[in-house]
């Protein structure tokens, strides 16, 4: 069997794998590069994937920079295995990224007719592409065993990311003998509010583990919950205008939790909240049909119909004129907009219209990719370029990292060695930047005596 890795090596975006046994081929994830250096031609690069010879396809969860290439796959005759509610969001994510793209290579094409050149800009794909690779979903439950490919069976494991996040339990038998491997996906941290905390990785040959944090540990939940209520209690006594960059999946229905929870306890006034993302909208919709995998807390609030009735407080925007008429109030309110790294989606309009004025707050509660728009705020650029216009920051910028859905170095420990124990000796670190692998993969070796490795895209790893 050898596992070739197909991005997410030394960076956070394009992740996916290519399974290869003597008989089989499985891709683990097809995901979207973003940030600097991912122009569409490195997303257009297929590498060692060829569509029509493919077993099956396996996605652990629905964010973009998993399954984002999903459309790419020309020629797909295979399944595409998930956990149900992520066959939901993916379809909802992908079609949401057809959209930004096609948008995108719009005024990239006006810019060029207006400065002379041929307009020839053109979107990875479109929305017939999507839906041709979204009827070949086919969704499983947590636990349940399933046979994708010839010697290739997995179960899904609830890793406590986003919702119907999974990872992925791969049993492959060759000649009679069967070797385990783990991918790990994206863990989410223990103790945050929603969903469930991550099931603790199965005993394996070897494990793919995601890296994104490795080099530093996360502030506990509860810490980092308070800081984040307390920022928007001031933010309300102030009367700013608060704008949260957000990822629909996860991000923006956690903030809408802390939200109704300062409105439920009285402790800041009322200011009114927009949820300014007809993706985070119909996320937010499919949240509350599985509601059988939030934790015992939310479970009780979502069946008693509490959530219904905190959900009906917030303005949903899902026309664009709805959006563009939020950028022509001065009055104090939380804006909650699609685009969490801030490269796309209603919140760089926002951020046009408003990172220039004072009594403007932007709240950062997302990891930013090296190259995003969002890094450069994390970073304190004083100016910034917005659809080829460069915008004065002057807003107050904010940021909470501790609340990232990635745990950080500790969960990821505990993850791959519950109890002190390690499930794998043999790791592969990946969904890092160089930094991050380099610190996690010191820790797993020192303390549990892991042979850990830090591959390059395209490199393949072999297990005998």
């Amino acid at each position: 069997m050898r596992i070739t890795i197909l991005g997410a090596a030394g960076e956070v975006t394009g992740s996916g794998y290519l399974v290869e046994t003597a008989k089989s081929r499985v891709l683990v994830d097809f995901g979207l590069f973003q940030g600097r250096g991912s122009g569409n031609g490195k997303n257009r690069e297929l590498g060692p994937v060829e569509p029509p010879r493919l077993d099956a396809v396996v996605l652990t969860h629905a964010h973009i920079d998993h399954v984002g290439r999903l459309p790419l796959l020309d020629g797909l005759r295979c399944p595409v295995h998930a956990t149900r509610a992520t066959c939901e969001l993916a379809e909802l994510l992908l079609r949401d990224s057809a959209s930004i793209q096609a948008g995108d290579a719009e005024r990239e094409n006006r810019w060029k007719e207006r400065t002379g050149q041929e307009p020839d800009a053109v979107p990875l794909y479109g929305v017939k592409e999507v839906e041709r690779v979204c009827e070949r979903f086919r969704g499983h439950g947590y636990g349940e065993a399933v046979e994708v490919a010839d010697g290739v069976s997995l179960r899904f494991q609830d890793a406590g990311h986003i919702l119907g996040s999974a990872s992925v339990e791969m049993r492959v038998t060759e000649g009679g003998t069967t070797r385990t491997v783990v991918f790990s996906g994206d863990i989410g941290q223990g103790r945050m509010p929603i969903l469930k905390d991550p099931v603790p990785c199965p005993q394996a040959d070897l494990v793919f583990l995601e890296s994104t944090y490795g080099d530093r540990n996360h502030r506990p939940a509860e810490q980092t919950l308070a800081e984040l209520r307390g920022i928007l209690e001031q933010s309300a006594w102030q009367k700013k205008k608060v704008l949260v960059p957000s990822f629909a999946v996860g991000r923006a229905q956690l903030l809408l939790h802390v939200l109704a929870e300062i409105a439920r306890e009285g402790t800041a006034p009322q200011v009114p909240v927009y949820l300014d993302s007809p993706m985070a909208i119909r996320a937010t919709e499919i949240y509350m049909k599985y509601p059988e995998e939030f934790d015992a807390e939310s479970i009780g609030r979502a069946r008693s119909g509490q959530t219904r009735r905190e959900l009906a407080s917030v303005t949903m925007c899902v026309t664009p004129q709805q959006s563009r008429e939020l950028n022509d109030r001065w009055d104090p309110a939380v804006v909650i907009a699609g685009g969490g790294m801030c490269e796309g989606g209603r919140i760089l309009h926002h951020l046009r219209h408003n990172l220039w004025k004072r009594g403007v707050q932007v709240l950062l509660t997302s990891f930013m990719a090296e190259g995003s728009l969002g890094r450069r705020l994390v970073d304190g650029a004083k100016s910034v370029r917005i659809f080829r216009e460069d915008v004065v920051v002057r807003a107050d910028v904010r940021t909470v990292n501790g609340l990232s859905a990635h745990a950080g170095q500790g969960g990821l420990e505990s993850w791959l060695a519950p109890g002190g124990s390690p499930a794998a000796r043999r790791v592969v670190l990946t969904h890092g930047e160089d930094r991050q692998r380099a610190a996690l993969a010191d820790l797993l070796a020192a303390r549990h005596g892991c042979s850990v490795e830090r591959p390059g895209r395209f490199a393949t790893v072999e297990l005998r």
